[in-house]
């Protein structure tokens, strides 16, 4: 390992630090080097806040050493002034000499334009070290990018073997338990890590789901829900006030708008997923967790618009019931956990 693919990999690992807090923004994170020794690091901590290249400049003490250093940092710095001023200018302003970047930003606010404003004045810059892994870590920023859309995540347990849960003939029947108290806790830190989660209707109507962070510490994602001829209750769980909701109907008229609900309408005889991910898109919720059910999941992956899939699998045979999704990516992980095993796959569309 070279020495810049050393300092890069602590750029990422600080990068890490911020998933669940940037929202929209990328992961970044940066180090400052004097004499092989890191003298300031920083990242980017929450959306609206300092970005990653000010706070590892504002941690060092000796700020004349910065004249003799060089900064590693896991994306392009940026080059407008957006809710924070432009890194690329605070670089030059503290005459930082050489500065070295993983990947370039996708974003066409930037896309290279921090670069050239470093080298327009005279600093060194290295790009391109471990490219492959910043891109692996900012997938979903990428992907907002580049297809304009919010990054897809696939959530759901099945049985052992092969079923998402039991035939229910009436909305008092409970859903099938699969999930335990530490795996609960574990959907429910996905949960904090995305900006919008989406059921279907019949999902709605039988589970009556709440679908926030209750055993996770951070925000509730915005609900989403598909609502096309007004079936929902107006005590369901998804209209109290925890959360936003976001419902997608026909009705020219949702019964159930409030300050907390917006309705917005769709052509059900048309592409039903993209109008909801363009819509989305707008509103900026730029990652979407689809947790059911096995209808909404299926017509995701039919159209291959999704990025990533947890499935969890719990150690139970029921026999019959809903068949649960089948789906084929490339597997990033396997964990076992109490009565349940857990697969983390990827999609094809989002690997480096």
């Amino acid at each position: 390992m070279s020495r810049d693919e050393k300092y890069m990999w602590r750029c990422l690992q600080l990068a890490t630090k911020g998933l669940g807090y940037t929202k929209s923004n990328p992961l970044v994170g940066s180090v400052i080097i004097h004499n092989d020794r890191i003298i300031g690091e920083g990242y980017h901590r929450m959306i609206g806040e300092a970005h990653a290249e000010v706070n590892a400049i504002n941690s060092v003490k000796d700020t004349s050493l910065l004249k003799e250093s060089t900064l590693y940092v896991s994306l392009e710095p940026c080059s407008h002034y957006g809710k924070t001023p432009p890194c690329a200018s605070l670089i030059v302003e503290n005459e930082i000499p050489r500065v070295v970047i993983a990947v370039t930003d996708p974003n066409q606010k930037v896309a290279g334009q921090g670069i050239q404003i470093l080298k327009d004045a005279g600093v060194e810059v290295t790009v391109g070290i471990l490219e492959n892994e910043a891109k692996n870590m900012n997938r979903r920023f990428f992907v907002n990018q580049t297809a304009k859309r919010p990054y897809i995540v696939l959530k759901w347990a099945q049985t052992k073997d092969g079923f998402i849960d039991n035939e229910r003939k009436s909305q008092d029947m409970p859903p099938l338990k699969l999930s335990n108290s530490i795996t609960q806790s574990i959907v429910h830190k996905l949960r904090s890590q995305n900006m919008g989660i989406m059921v279907g209707t019949n999902t709605a109507l039988k589970d009556n789901p709440t679908l926030n962070t209750r055993k996770w510490y951070g925000d509730n994602p915005t609900r989403i829900v598909i609502d096309k001829t007004g079936k929902l209750p107006k005590d369901s769980h998804l209209f109290n006030d925890n959360a936003p909701t976001v419902v997608f109907t026909e009705l020219q008229s949702y019964p159930h708008n409030s300050k907390n609900v917006s309705s917005y309408i769709i052509n059900f005889e048309s592409d039903v997923i993209n109008q909801i991910l363009n819509k989305l898109f707008d509103l900026n919720i730029s990652t979407l967790m689809v947790e059911g059910g096995s209808i909404l999941i299926s017509s995701f992956i039919e159209k291959n618009m999704w990025d990533e899939a947890f499935i969890e699998v719990a150690d139970i045979k029921i026999g019959c019931g809903i068949r649960a999704p089948i789906i084929d990516g490339a597997l990033m992980n396997a964990k076992s956990y109490i009565d349940s095993f857990h697969y983390h796959i990827n999609n094809e569309i989002t690997r480096n």
